[in-house]
């Protein structure tokens, strides 16, 4: 399953929608800490497509990845990037993200290690 967060990184470093669609239904959760859980496709869609916008340029790289059981896993992530007319940044992510049988994303959560780069 280590490769399902690979393909799943490297689709999500792509910033095309068109590939990332595949990894996702209308039973996906996503948690992006402070903002409310998101469910379904096409409001996940909306919600990359909105954060890809926000970016002059955004990278992430996957550095661990640890196998909870159950298709659950917990990954440490960094990313790269600036937003739009500021300053690069660093920040160090963990994510929580559990794959169906089929291997689709049931649920997804991000947490910061940084949030100043937000403010």
């Amino acid at each position: 399953m280590n490769c399902k967060i690979s393909h799943f990184m490297q689709d999500l470093n792509s910033l095309n929608l068109q590939e990332l669609e595949k990894w996702f239904t209308d039973e996906t959760v996503i948690w992006i800490p402070p903002a409310k859980e998101i469910s379904g496709k096409t409001r996940v869609l909306a919600l990359f497509r909105a954060i890809f916008r926000r970016y002059e340029k955004i990278e992430w790289n996957v550095s661990e990845i640890f196998n909870l059981g159950n298709n659950k896993y917990f990954y440490l992530t960094d990313s790269l990037g600036n937003l739009s007319g500021r300053d690069p940044y660093t920040n160090q992510i963990c994510t929580l993200i559990q794959f169906s049988e089929s291997g689709k994303i049931l649920y997804l959560s991000d947490y910061f290690k940084d949030t100043e780069a937000f403010s």
